[in-house]
């Protein structure tokens, strides 16, 4: 894996990835930036973010459930002194499906933050990692229900 880093002006930079996709880092106004793009520390947060919400996804589907939609909302605090690493960080797993078991999403965040997650594994050396889980059931599924209903 690569990415290369190449300063623009002041606190803003582009970021490329080895497969040549980019975006603008940048830092608030009151760090000297433009708040044109995330932070760095944002980054490290979605990417956490994108790569637990990938691993929930794809074992829910090897287990054939009905998974329509997957939201991690993260929440994170830092240390107050440099390096102001992530000390605390909140995942709340909205997930959506047809008569997803509760067992079988618990399972799957359970796997993703003890074995897949290697971005959410290597912040949990610095920080205490917590999980929420909520499960809505699909919008689709519920108006076949009501015709079934209705009929």
């Amino acid at each position: 894996m690569r990415a290369r880093i190449k300063w623009v002006e002041g606190r803003t930079f582009v970021g490329e990835s080895g497969s040549g996709h980019g975006l603008v880092i940048d830092g608030p106004a009151e760090a000297g930036g433009r708040n044109l793009g995330p932070s760095p520390m944002e980054l490290v947060l979605i990417g956490t973010g994108g790569c637990t919400a990938f691993d929930v996804v794809e074992i829910l589907k090897k287990g054939r459930h009905a998974v329509e939609d997957c939201e991690v909302r993260l929440e994170a605090e830092r240390a107050a002194e440099p390096p102001r690493v992530f000390t605390r960080i909140r995942m709340r797993f909205v997930v959506t499906g047809r008569s997803l078991p509760r067992a079988a999403v618990e399972r799957a965040v359970t796997l993703s933050a003890e074995k897949y997650c290697s971005a959410s594994i290597m912040l949990a050396k610095t920080a205490e990692i917590t999980h929420e889980i909520e499960i809505r059931e699909s919008a689709a599924a519920d108006r076949s229900v009501t015709r079934g209903l209705s009929a």
